[in-house]
């Protein structure tokens, strides 16, 4: 089967993803390229941010960095600034796993661009928007 990314074709781009088995089956199918499910995950809210449009990740020895950007940034509700506080990869050793305690997998991937300017990340994210309450039907 031959895929094609579907929002590509949508945008009349080739945005030819490869083949799929069965093979020898010329029928045409759909995927997602990179790009536009990097930009399907942007459209989503972040869970543990709400309403946050920008999350910026400061590297973990740059302490001044984070000052100073949090200083900037802080009578700006929508941006959130963190010090990354990962020491490692925790998945890096390989190990068997005996049983699988997660049902599926919930995280999303989201990946950040790394500033020119060096010691951060940006992520973008779509807040949540609140619906406004419905109009009232009696008026009192």
């Amino acid at each position: 089967m031959l895929v094609f990314c579907a929002w590509c074709r949508h945008e009349q781009k080739v945005g030819y993803l490869g083949m799929r088995e069965p093979l020898e089956n010329p029928v045409v199918t759909h995927g997602v390229c990179r790009e536009h499910q990097q930009r399907l995950l942007e459209s989503f809210p972040s869970r543990s941010f709400p309403g946050v449009e920008l999350l910026i990740i400061v590297r973990r020895n740059g302490t001044t960095l984070y000052e100073s950007l949090e200083r900037a940034y802080a009578a700006t509700p929508r941006v959130k600034v963190l010090m990354d506080r990962r020491v490692g990869e925790r998945r890096s050793a390989s190990r068997e796993v005996v049983i699988e305690h997660r049902g599926r997998s919930t995280r999303r991937i989201r990946r950040g661009t790394v500033s020119v300017l060096g010691g951060f990340m940006t992520v973008r994210f779509t807040p949540k928007r609140i619906a406004p309450p419905p109009p009232e039907i009696y008026s009192q």
